[in-house]
């Protein structure tokens, strides 16, 4: 099992924890010890009642095989609850892509399977530099169920923020203004993300160019009309999501629209700047119940060094009441240009006051 430890106190988190209970530090991964191995049959995964098609047991060992006659899979990317991703070759064009496999535990069960083929058809729709899309849905002979999307070379956020700390203003205003410009083209589809975090945003490295950011995995993106099949899917959203970013009116399992999303890059764009959250709480419903009855910290509280002016502007994204937010993704990208090239139209203006 990974552990992540706090770099200030030292306390180490065997569980999801991403910030430390004691002082809102952003956690590091640290080298578990090796576990003992369990006896034969102890630890595996119980037997459903339908025994699980032969495909679907080799649905996390696929390293070296011809997925579907179609794809070269070479190496194992990560895997998570509903999950395993690799690297590909399509054998017909020798692309690179990622490929994601459908659990063996979730391939078998038919709700899954349907938010999966809800997932794939809202991202094949996707169509924008700053999101990634969906190629193609497939299933092999074997019952295998797996999505099929372009391969991004680059650093996740998370990654980029636990090895360089709290982003200078200029690089992380170019990010947030690239996520808005995914988001707004997602939320002119009527879609809706729903778990924005670090996480889900890939900077791709673009030579000569900065990083581009990709918002990624709209596994729980729901179309603002959805259908009453699509909303009973989806009813459940409120425990899918991350709990460290979601919206008040998500915790509350309000309809969501453009401005939970925007809520959700307020508090990853806080988490950016200053490494910690906006909200403490020693676990996760903590933090839940201090979004809903408490006030977000002020980012020059952490770092005094930030324009006046980006805290104003975060901290209308952090608005409790969504009335009082961005109406639109491309509104808080605005909002955030004042700031481009390290503030240096901020500092203009603060100087002609």
């Amino acid at each position: 099992m990974s552990q992540r430890r706090c770099p200030k106190c030292g306390t180490v988190y065997t569980d999801t924890a991403r910030f430390c209970a004691r002082d809102g530090n952003m956690l590091v991964e640290v080298q578990a010890k090796a576990a003992t191995p369990a006896p034969p049959g102890v630890g595996t995964a119980a037997r459903t009642p339908t025994k699980p098609k032969p495909g679907l047991e080799r649905a996390s060992s696929l390293s070296g095989h011809v997925l579907d006659a179609r794809y070269q899979v070479q190496k194992k990317l990560g895997e998570g609850g509903m999950s395993y991703v690799y690297l590909a070759r399509e054998v017909a064009t020798g692309h690179d892509v990622a490929i994601k496999v459908l659990a063996p535990k979730l391939a078998t069960d038919r709700s899954s399977v349907e938010r999966l083929r809800r997932e794939a058809g809202l991202a094949m729709r996707l169509a924008h530099p700053n999101v990634c899309r969906i190629l193609r849905l497939g299933e092999s002979e074997d019952g295998l169920i797996y999505l099929v999307m372009p391969f991004l070379k680059g650093e996740l956020l998370s990654d980029r923020e636990v090895r360089g700390g709290p982003m200078p203003v200029a690089p992380g205003i170019a990010v947030l203004r690239q996520v808005c410009a995914g988001l707004h083209h997602a939320h002119e589809l009527q879609i809706v993300h729903r778990d924005l975090k670090p996480e889900n945003i890939m900077l791709v490295t673009e030579e000569p160019a900065a990083d581009r950011a990709v918002v990624m995995d709209f596994g729980l993106a729901k179309e603002r009309r959805a259908d009453p099949a699509i909303a009973k899917l989806t009813a459940t959203g409120i425990i899918l999501g991350t709990p460290e970013f979601m919206s008040p009116e998500q915790i509350r399992g309000k309809q969501l629209d453009a401005r939970s999303d925007i809520y959700a890059l307020g508090i990853v764009a806080f988490e950016m700047f200053t490494g910690k959250l906006p909200f403490h709480g020693r676990n996760a419903q903590e933090m839940m119940i201090a979004r809903l009855r408490g006030q977000p910290l002020k980012l020059r509280q952490l770092r005094p060094d930030l324009p006046e002016g980006l805290e104003k502007t975060l901290g209308r994204a952090l608005e409790s009441n969504p009335e009082a937010r961005y109406t639109t993704a491309l509104e808080f990208a605005d909002a955030l240009s004042i700031f481009h090239e390290g503030g240096f139209l901020s500092k203009i203006k603060e100087k002609l006051k």
